[in-house]
């Protein structure tokens, strides 16, 4: 691969614990793997769920073990104005409107969003994608082909007309996720499996934004404690100890089956690197840890 540009992007909920430096470190290896950017990103749009000192702290920790963004830390909270010049674009032209439903009302009806709002005229409300030109499939770098049906009936979250910012003016995450990417010129993203659903969703909002060619998705595996039990801060996860980094790598590296006998945290990434390039791990969708 040539001009390889990956990232991390951690929201500032909590510090990182161990299934989110997990993802971290893939995402870092992958990237050196290939000769490439490694950029960090805080994803700061939804202050309600902040915890003060988090992003500082999450930067500092990939700092102590050893993963530095090649370019400044790119924040969300700096974004607003593009959000909302793409929200009032979008609107003008008929590719977004406004709705009113609330989570109740449309659960009443189907699991699924089926476009109730589309022909309704709010002038207030939630702001909703106008989805008509789907993606139904792509390839996962480690994952291989993921199709989703499509049909008139809304059956897959990837086709439903999605909320670009929330009722109390927010800016969802969808929307967020995507201009930044773009904005980063974003060529490959490393990231948890839970987060595969949203791919195709993406996919689909990113071709409606701009010409440019959307990034390769690669998905690694969720930490979990037990089947189906993610590792997580709304879990209770612990914080990754600092004081601790060569362990913590060594941790996360018998995980993936790399191996390494430096005494330095650059020693340890370097080797990973070496042989991520000659043998990338295979990955399933989870991973138990004790």
């Amino acid at each position: 691969m040539t001009g390889y540009v990956g990232r991390f992007a951690p929201s500032p909920s909590g510090p990182l614990h161990l299934g989110s430096l997990f993802t971290a470190t893939v995402s870092y290896l992958d990237a050196k793997a290939h000769n490439g950017q490694w950029l960090l990103r805080i994803e700061d749009i939804d202050p309600p769920r902040e915890v003060l000192g988090a992003s500082q702290l999450i930067i500092d920790t990939l700092a102590t073990h050893g993963m530095v963004s090649d370019k400044p830390v790119f924040w969300q909270h700096n974004r607003h104005e593009k959000y909302r010049k793409t929200l009032s674009t979008l609107l003008q032209q008929n590719r977004a409107y406004y709705c009113q439903c609330t989570r109740a009302q449309i659960k009443s009806y189907h699991p699924l969003y089926q476009r109730q709002c589309r022909h309704a005229k709010h002038i207030s409300g939630a702001i909703r994608w106008r989805n008509d030109a789907p993606v139904i499939e792509y390839r996962d770098r480690w994952h291989g082909l993921q199709r989703a049906p499509y049909s008139e009936l809304i059956e897959h979250s990837a086709f439903e007309d999605c909320i670009l910012q929330r009722k109390d003016g927010l800016v969802a995450y969808n929307l967020a996720v995507v201009l930044d990417d773009i904005a980063q010129g974003i060529t490959h993203i490393v990231r948890g499996t839970d987060l595969l659903p949203t791919t195709l969703l993406q996919l689909n909002l990113w071709h409606s934004l701009t010409k440019q060619k959307p990034p390769e998705y690669a998905h690694c595996p969720v930490l979990v404690t037990a089947p189906g039990k993610k590792l997580s801060k709304q879990n209770h996860a612990p914080a990754i100890d600092n004081s601790k980094p060569l362990a913590n790598l060594r941790t996360i590296f018998a995980l993936l089956g790399l191996h390494s006998s430096a005494q330095s945290i650059d020693g340890i990434l370097a080797d990973g690197i070496q042989q991520w390039r000659t043998s990338p791990p295979a990955f399933q969708q989870e991973m138990i840890v004790e």
